[in-house]
């Protein structure tokens, strides 16, 4: 996002006329985005099918690879409202996340996160070592399988009616603890991989677990500060302004909090949706906490189907074919792995079976734009081969399809359960 940003903006001040064409450009592509979307949108709704995939259809029918024509004119416009939309999304799904709900689940969530995260990632480790792949392929590979997308659950769990169950509650706390041991993992493997002749000595191998270490403490200290040293200012803050009564004023408050938390996530290495997030259960401390969700409930809205229409746009059907069977043993591999320990793990802390049975599925079903990430983070560096980027674009196309019935299926055990 950055390259893009940096690389348009001259582009747009520029004197010589092409910011005229640059302006045209991005409303034709808003136009044909929001026209194709709300034909798909009304076609899931009336096929009673989830709204995310009416968003990534619309993706795919105007995405540059889908034959016979490109609908949109500059593919980089739209990962830049992508990455809005993460921001936006999760930001108001952290306002319905209040600290003392987080807490009760702090302690299992990094038990649960930890635990299904090493497994996953050994057993697909395991998987990609069987099918061929080189050494650094596999484990990036793995990396990028342990991640589940928080972005596609979260959303889905909303159209379902499930935000407020327990599940859902144990499913973002496990996911916030994943993202952070995913991205000191990715830290970790990039600084190996890039000098692979060297990770037989003691040194580097002593430089990599400090950099572990300084990663784990870097988050602690940013995601602690936030809660400790925000939780006793912001929300007063937010409240004053609540008082005033200008909801323009409210609104541009706290979307600079949700933006403003979003970068010191980026610039520590960390998914903006850590930010986001934090910044909405910052929000949900203060009493002002549900007028700021309605006043930007249609911001996130917008943002959020344009995150998931880029997924479908960046989407290459044509590989398919290509890498659908290891595609499908891996994604099978890690469902297998995060499923069983997730669901035994929640089970023995005396979670009941609904509950541990629905954040099992949701953490066991989607990969997305983190698992993205970590396979960009490898081919970066030189570490892995062509391949890998493809086969987790596949991943990602079928368990983005996946997700919507298999979560729908737990809700149906879980309302089973209850009867």
């Amino acid at each position: 996002m950055n390259h893009s940003s940096t690389s348009t903006l001259p582009q747009i001040l520029s004197p010589n006329g092409s910011s005229a064409i640059i302006s045209d450009t991005i409303v034709q592509d808003f136009a044909v985005i929001m026209i194709v979307a709300a034909i798909m949108v009304l076609l899931t709704y009336k096929l009673k099918q989830p709204m995310v995939l009416g968003y990534i259809i619309a993706g795919m029918v105007i995405g540059p690879y889908t034959p016979p024509f490109q609908l949109l004119q500059d593919i980089d416009t739209i990962n830049i409202f992508a990455e809005l939309g993460i921001i936006m999304l999760l930001f108001v799904i952290g306002t319905d996340f209040p600290l003392q709900k987080l807490r009760s689940v702090g302690r299992i969530s990094i038990v649960v996160a930890s635990a299904e995260t090493i497994g996953t990632l050994l057993l697909t480790l395991m998987v990609g070592q069987y099918l061929g792949f080189t050494f650094f392929d596999s484990i990036f590979i793995a990396l990028a399988m342990s991640i589940t997308s928080t972005v596609v659950t979260v959303k889905i769990l909303e159209e379902l009616g499930m935000l407020q169950d327990t599940s859902s509650t144990l499913l973002l706390g496990i996911s916030i603890v994943e993202d952070i041991i995913a991205i000191s993992a990715l830290g970790v493997l990039q600084s190996v991989a890039a000098d692979p002749v060297s990770t037989s000595n003691g040194m580097t191998n002593l430089a990599s677990i400090l950099q572990v270490l300084v990663s784990i403490g870097v988050v602690t200290a940013f995601v602690g500060g936030i809660i400790i040293l925000g939780s006793r200012y912001l929300p007063n803050l937010v409240d004053k302004i609540g008082k005033t009564n200008d909801y323009a004023l409210l609104l541009l408050v706290i979307l600079g909090l949700a933006v403003g938390l979003s970068f010191g996530a980026s610039l520590l290495g960390l998914s903006v949706a850590t930010g986001a997030f934090l910044a909405g259960v910052l929000v949900a401390e203060s009493k002002s906490a549900n007028v700021a969700r309605v006043i930007t409930t249609p911001i996130r809205d917008l943002f959020a189907a344009l995150f998931f229409i880029s997924i479908g746009a960046l989407m290459d059907i044509s590989l398919i074919p290509t890498f659908i069977i290891p595609a499908m043993i891996l994604i099978l591999a890690s469902f297998a792995s995060k499923f069983v320990i997730i669901a035994t793990l929640l089970n023995r802390a005396k979670y009941d079976n609904a509950t541990s049975l629905r954040s099992a599925l949701g953490m066991a079903s989607a990969k997305g734009e983190l698992s993205l990430v970590v396979a960009k983070g490898g081919q970066d560096v030189g570490a892995t081969t062509s391949a890998v980027l493809p086969i987790l674009g596949v991943v990602t196309i079928v368990t983005t399809f996946m997700t919507p019935y298999i979560l729908r299926f737990g809700s149906k055990l879980t309302n089973s359960s209850k009867s």
